[in-house]
């Protein structure tokens, strides 16, 4: 699919006319939209791999407002409280990344069409969605955080947040026809969001787990975990996106929290210290990848004996990466052993394991994980940093 992609954009390129006829061609059909967004974010990555990225923008997205409630509880509004997370969220990134152009579809209590905010986001080019929302239920006792990422439901439960979310369609006008008659009640019409769930799948489950990891382990709050599920908000962005539920209404303990400003602020320093890791995650892999290109070059013009090139491979466990260091004795690397510290572009970056095996160093990753959530193997020859490709490729020659 990926090579096809690639094609079909180098033909795209061999002619500018060509290229905004199949543009206007394909954005008349549902398929088209989507096989456009495909191509346009597989455009965007050729970019991203030849640059190093950045991320420039946000958009934040507070759910509900105006006519729209949201979930209520016995004495708040989901729209309400959104609202306040949201403008806390982004006070946060503006103030501790000034170079970070923050967008919100609503910074007062007004309504704002599914489709207005997904145009907010896309007009904007922004490089991640988040939207932020509170969920009820008829079970009071019922509590927790959730994070969603845009996916085919797997569980009715999953499926019956993104009905409640997607209902807000109905308060517009004519909405049956504005939304290419998806019906919101209907659990044929989530058939379609399996066909989107790739684009940006990976980086969207990313920022979805650093995002309830804060919540469960600086916040305190119970997490029910990150899932997929349909949401037409994130189905209509071109750019990771996640969908937080930052609680239950109807659970009278966890309403009496998210109504205090204490709360608001703690959740809304979580999705920051969330987006923060994940800023720092998604540009440090840019820049690797830039600087990998170039020690590629220069490893295959070093290569001319290959008999011991397997085992010059070293495979490792990144555990953390930062711009000051952290003592090897810290709690963060609690019950993990032999960490080594590796400074790279002015980055401390610390891992465990060493092990020329691939196969090895997967299965201590799984235990690693049960610690550090998200680590992830590395590979390094002759100790500079290499793609995990390029040093599978190495050790079949």
């Amino acid at each position: 699919m990926k090579t096809f992609f690639k094609f079909f954009y180098e033909i795209c390129l061999m002619n500018i006319n060509s290229h905004k006829i199949i543009k206007r061609l394909f954005t008349r059909t549902s398929f088209g939209l989507i096989l456009l967004l495909a191509i346009c974010s597989f455009e965007n990555g050729l970019y991203a791999q030849e640059q190093s990225y950045h991320i420039k923008t946000v958009v934040i997205d507070a759910g509900h407002g105006g006519r729209d409630p949201g979930a209520l509880g016995k004495s708040s509004r989901e729209k309400d409280i959104v609202l306040n997370i949201a403008l806390e969220l982004g006070g946060y990134i503006e103030k501790y990344f000034p170079d970070v152009n923050v967008v919100y579809t609503r910074k007062t209590d007004v309504f704002i069409p599914l489709n207005k905010r997904s145009e907010i986001a896309n007009k904007n080019k922004a490089d991640l969605f988040i939207s932020i929302h509170a969920n009820a239920n008829n079970n009071y006792r019922i509590s927790g955080t959730e994070t969603y990422t845009l996916g085919l439901h797997k569980t009715k439960e999953n499926l019956a947040v993104a009905m409640k979310e997607n209902a807000v369609m109905q308060y517009e006008d004519d909405w049956s026809t504005k939304y290419e008659g998806f019906d919101p009640n209907n659990p044929a019409s989530y058939i379609i969001f399996n066909l989107m769930q790739g684009i940006n799948r990976d980086k969207s489950i990313s920022m979805a787990e650093l995002t309830e990891y804060q919540f469960k382990h600086r916040v305190g709050r119970h997490s029910r975990g990150v899932r997929e599920a349909g949401f037409w908000v994130l189905k209509q962005v071109s750019m990771p996106s996640i969908l937080v539920e930052v609680g239950f209404v109807s659970n009278p303990t966890e309403e009496k929290f998210l109504k205090t400003k204490k709360g608001q602020d703690y959740l809304a320093s979580a999705i920051f210290r969330a987006f923060r890791a994940y800023k720092d995650k998604i540009e440090q892999t840019s820049v690797v990848l830039h600087k990998q290109k170039e020690n590629e070059e220069k490893i295959e013009n070093e290569i001319e004996n290959h008999e011991n090139t397997a085992e010059q491979v070293e495979y490792c466990i990144q555990l953390k990466s930062s711009i000051k260091q952290i003592p090897l004795n810290s709690k963060v690397f609690r019950n993990l052993k032999n960490i080594t510290e590796r400074k790279i572009n002015g980055t401390y970056k610390y891992t465990t394991g060493s092990t020329s095996n691939y196969s090895e160093i997967v299965n201590l990753q799984k235990t690693v994980r049960k610690k550090i959530k998200d680590c992830f193997v590395v590979a390094f020859y002759k100790g500079k940093r290499i793609s995990l490709s390029k040093a599978k490729e190495l050790q079949k020659t």
